[in-house]
């Protein structure tokens, strides 16, 4: 998934009140009608953003029963999970004693992600929710990767009855966020690290921990030099666009993409923030952000896979779906730098940096405790069910 899954797929550089009125003033400068900060919406909703997340993010104060009303329910928390750029690029079927996950490609990005890889695992990290929240109401999950199914290719996940046991997992799934903020700069304890690491391994994927300066130094040039080739494609900063929701209305409207407020930005009209993106979305200004961005991060996560094909892409979406619940429980907050796995003339050259071997560098992930960020939205489930 793209550098803010969920989440949450980019951070712009927040825009201040101050920057934000010289802006808009240069635009009226150039023609256009002064615009008064505080009317900077982008129309009024008939429901309140703040009353459409709590819509998303309720956790359920009575369990669920059965049947076609507990399978909706696993599908709405597989759907809590982060994707890229929050396209929430998946489709379930539901069915007797199984839900299928199905990779649902009018939503892939191909600029940022031309092979799929983060469409899977996107996929994965829906799947590890719906395991989480299975447990904790009486049922045990199996995911399996299914490629010859009447369904086309799928990721499977059969239930079978269990003891309702809900874990530290599950309650994180309600609260995780990927954070567009600065964190603290304060390093974590070892037996932190250890329960991130533990959570972030999985069958064939391996979790590297970087939070000495030389090794995040080192991935930050990475992430400079990524970042700098992806600015300056015409076709990355056109699909990013197409995804960032400018005002609250839009995001309500649409349910989905990159909430401008969830980036430290102001909400607007999606006219003026076109402007103001073309203006203040450049190398210098968003290198400069994610060079302070890690350097006041306790560490950098990097998920790594045996091999580079789909059933491992979406390990690595599991993986990394355990460790941000882990996180969560534990009061972290986590954002992705995904530039460098995401630009395929970079990778190779992390890979050996890393002394990788053969093995595919699939996130980048920087973690540490900071505020809570303004939050995401999901499509409704019935919109997401096949």
């Amino acid at each position: 998934m793209s550098r803010n899954p969920g989440l949450p797929s980019l951070a712009l550089t927040p825009l201040t009140r101050r920057r934000f009125a010289a802006a808009a003033g240069a635009v009226g400068a150039a023609g256009l009608a002064p615009l008064a900060l505080g009317s900077c919406s982008s129309g009024s909703p008939a429901v309140s953003y703040a009353d459409a997340v709590q819509s998303t993010w309720h956790r359920q104060s009575a369990a669920v029963a059965s049947g076609r009303p507990l399978f909706e329910e696993l599908v709405r928390c597989a759907t809590l999970a982060p994707s890229s750029h929050n396209t929430q690029c998946w489709k379930f079927a539901i069915q007797e004693h199984c839900i299928s996950i199905l990779p649902d490609l009018s939503r892939r990005c191909p600029a940022v992600d031309p092979d799929d890889h983060h469409l899977f695992v996107s996929l994965g990290c829906a799947a590890e929710n719906l395991v989480q929240a299975a447990l904790a109401h009486g049922l045990r999950a199996e995911p399996s990767w299914d490629t010859g199914g009447a369904m086309g290719d799928a990721l499977r996940v059969q239930l079978e009855p269990s003891r309702a046991n809900p874990s530290e997992l599950y309650a994180a799934m309600f609260d995780r966020q990927c954070t567009r903020a600065d964190f603290n700069g304060q390093p974590l304890p070892n037996d932190e690290l250890k329960l991130l690491e533990r959570a972030g391994t999985g069958t064939g994927v391996q979790l590297l921990i970087l939070s000495e300066k030389t090794a995040t130094e080192k991935m930050l040039e990475y992430i400079v030099n990524a970042n700098t080739r992806q600015i300056e494609d015409p076709a990355f900063v056109a699909e990013l666009k197409h995804w960032i929701r400018f005002g609250d209305a839009e995001a309500i409207r649409s349910g989905d993409g990159l909430f401008s407020r969830a980036s430290g930005n102001p909400t607007v009209p999606r006219w003026l923030g076109e402007m103001l993106f073309a203006r203040f979305f450049t190398p210098a200004r968003e290198n400069d952000k994610y060079a302070r961005q890690v350097r006041s991060s306790a560490g950098i996560a990097m998920f790594v896979s045996e091999k580079n094909d789909k059933a491992h892409w979406i390990e690595a979406g599991r993986c990394y779906e355990r460790f941000a619940l882990q996180a969560t429980a534990q009061g972290i907050r986590n954002a992705m730098l995904n530039q460098p796995v995401e630009v395929a003339s970079v990778r190779p050259g992390l890979a050996r940096a890393f002394a990788l071997g053969d093995r595919r560098p699939d996130l980048v992930v920087r973690f540490g405790r900071a505020p809570e960020m303004p939050r995401s939205l999901r499509r409704p489930v019935q919109a997401v069910l096949a």
